[in-house]
């Protein structure tokens, strides 16, 4: 067993609305990660809840005739419904209305105040009530938009509470810049050291009782409530112990990740973490944010119309489906897209064709040549052995991509394992050599093939922890062996028990086929129609060799990008290492193949396009967030540039 401890935690979410996506993303990827570390041996504390104050809150409970704690009451259940739905194992759920937490909120601001860290003073400012955060003027978008959500901002002058943020400025930088794994991926580390090359302003920590009464009051004044954000970052303290439980909450904090979205970094990587230093306590380990689920190009809303319910996608495909969709499509750090059609492929792709068809193939052989029960087989040959080592690597291969987070990758390792095994059965031909009464080799084929199974269905129980019970039971392992799934045990695999007995269950993921118009539709067996999960209808679309379609294109995101900085890599004659600001306090690492053509002299202050979206890479020793636009023939070269002064860096191109 291990000695380690993890303590993961998703963002607390507001109770306006009901969950979507989103949501649903952050905390299934908790729950994976949380799983994954306890099938490691690790400790493990996962926390989820909900943010149940502020502005938001107190409109939508005026808007449904409700108190705000009825608005939260009536919300907070949609949230927990869900996950138990989608079998969520968090070990506690915090709501910020809790005593527990207001307690620990309430204590902290008495101490803060009492060490002249915060200060009352009189504020103008441009407040966004959706973000329920103030903004100065210069960053403002065309005097009156919010930078985060666009929506236009009020204007406010009066008498607030500032916490002395503007303080730890130098100190932030300082320990942003000396602990790489603090704030993940990297590029996002980069986005809030840009952020910081402004001065840092202080933080107005309160709201008066005459604008906002819903929220928790200042101790030092009962004229005035906790601003949401301040009352709410304190949850992943509050919940594990500080102030209440020291040993608890030293066991588990500095070993915390945070899980957050992207469009959350700030508050978490900066007004987060100058509060925790002010407090007197250790940072987290790591903030993690992660991208957005994309329809198309374009973020999800409820002003689009385009939001996906996960309630919806778990009734309509099943729980685990949806799940492995969502940790096998978005690589953690970047968007991805959403669409029912990339769902179905994968579905049918990954879980039916390949994962799916080698169970039914390993266990329908067995059960026909065997009775279900294989014996003890002779000596394995090389194919099998190779077999067996392949899915072994896979276990380390995912742990490495888990302790990385890229978990789509490691997911992508198991399932390479699973095509391998499907590859194995077409060139030993098990069918083949059980007409020939080939008994020894036949037992050995299916042992191999077996041993793979239940590798492969360990590494995706944390996944898949429904289906993949199903599998296992269906290999014959007992409900104590079923359940126990752990690295140690799969690093060190040894043969498993010849009294098993496979059993034949109904298909773990049939077909979903989509219906094409009636009158092109054939006729399809009984049999095979009781299997199939129907889909809506959708046009089939061919698309010609060697073109795309636009929703395709717009997969690509293309910005405009300033270049800050640019040097030269020793050892590396074609590459240039470039800064490029994306806009918003995006400045990102950006490796070029354009050294023969351009000195770093020669890049600085243009304005590139870039692609946005691609996947990070490390190269030559530089991590690399996008590719630059260059247009290229046999004898030159020239970088796509925008024409004309005055264009700022992150604009959408297209």
């Amino acid at each position: 067993m291990s000695n380690s401890t993890f303590y993961v935690t998703t963002p607390i979410y507001y109770v306006n609305d009901k969950p979507h996506i989103g949501h649903a993303y952050t905390t299934v990827l908790a729950d994976v990660l949380a799983r994954y570390h306890r099938a490691a041996g690790d400790d493990v504390w996962f926390l989820t809840g909900t943010d149940e104050h502020g502005q938001k809150v107190q409109k939508a409970a005026e808007k449904n005739g409700m108190t705000p704690l009825e608005q939260c009451d009536s919300t907070v259940v949609r949230f927990q419904e869900l996950w138990k739905r989608l079998g969520i194992t968090n070990d506690d759920f915090i709501r910020t209305t809790e005593e527990r937490h207001k307690k620990i909120v309430r204590a902290i601001l008495q101490d803060l105040y009492d060490r002249d860290l915060i200060y009352k003073a009189e504020y103008k400012g441009y407040y966004c009530v959706a973000c329920e955060r103030f903004f100065t003027e210069k960053d403002l978008v065309d005097g009156k938009l919010c930078p985060d959500c666009q929506r236009e901002v009020d204007t406010i002058v009066e008498s607030n509470y500032f916490f002395r943020m503007s303080k730890y400025q130098d100190w932030l930088i300082q320990y942003i810049t000396e602990h790489s794994d603090f704030i993940q991926p990297a590029f996002r580390a980069n986005e809030t050291l840009g952020f910081l090359r402004k001065p840092l302003e202080d933080l107005c920590i309160s709201r008066p009782k005459s604008r906002l009464s819903w929220g928790i009051e200042l101790p030092f004044d009962a004229d005035y409530v906790c601003y949401v954000w301040f009352d709410a970052l304190i949850n992943y303290i509050s919940a594990i112990g500080y102030g209440v439980d020291r040993a608890r909450f030293e066991r588990y904090w500095t070993s915390c990740m945070h899980l957050i979205g992207k469009d959350i970094l700030t508050t978490h990587s900066v007004y987060w973490p100058t509060m925790l230093h002010a407090i007197g306590l250790p940072m987290p380990k790591t903030i993690f944010a992660h991208g957005w689920w994309l329809t198309g190009s374009r973020k999800m809303s409820k002003s689009l119309g385009n939001v996906v319910n996960p309630m919806d996608m778990a009734d309509k495909y099943g729980v685990d489906a949806f799940r492995y969709f969502l940790l096998a499509a978005m690589t953690p750090g970047n968007d991805a897209s959403f669409t029912e059609e990339d769902f179905l492929q994968r579905f049918n792709t990954d879980l039916a064709n390949d994962l799916g068809n080698l169970l039914s193939r390993v266990v329908k052989l067995s059960i026909k040549n065997f009775g279900g029960k294989l014996p003890a087989p002779p000596p394995l040959q090389p194919l099998e052995m190779e077999l067996v080592s392949k899915a072994g690597l896979a276990v380390k291969q995912l742990e490495c991509e888990l302790n990385a987070m890229r978990l789509d990758r490691g997911i992508g390792a198991v399932m390479n394992v699973v095509r391998e095994a499907n590859k194995f059965l077409e060139r030993t031909a098990p069918w083949t050599l059980a007409k020939e009464g080939k008994t020894e080799r036949l037992a050995a084929v299916l042992f191999a093939a077996s041993q793979t199974l239940e590798i492969v269905s360990a590494l995706l129980f944390p996944i898949m922890p429904e289906k993949m019970t199903l599998l296992r039971r269906s290999l014959g392992l007992s409900e104590e062996e079923i359940t126990k799934v752990d690295f140690a045990s799969l690093r060190e695999y040894a043969a498993g028990s010849p009294t098993r007995t496979m059993v034949d269950l109904p298909p773990l993921f049939p077909r979903i086929v989509v219906e094409k118009p009636e009158e092109d539709a054939p006729a399809k067996p009984e049999k095979q129609k009781k299997q199939e999960v129907k889909a809506p209808k959708a046009r089939d679309t061919v698309v010609p060799e060697g073109m795309v379609t636009i929703e395709q294109f717009f997969k690509t995101q293309l910005r405009t990008a300033k270049v800050l900085e640019a040097e030269r890599i020793e050892g590396k004659t074609r590459l240039l290492h470039l800064k490029v600001d994306l806009g918003n306090g995006d400045v990102r690492s950006l490796v070029a193949g354009i050294a023969q053509q351009y000195a770093p002299e020669d890049v600085v202050g243009k304005t590139i396009i870039v692609v946005a979206n691609l996947m990070p890479a490390k190269i030559a020793g530089f991590e690399s967030c996008g590719m630059l636009l260059a247009a290229k023939s046999e004898t030159s070269l020239k970088l796509v540039t925008v024409d004309g002064g005055g264009c700022e860096p992150g604009l959408t191109v297209g």
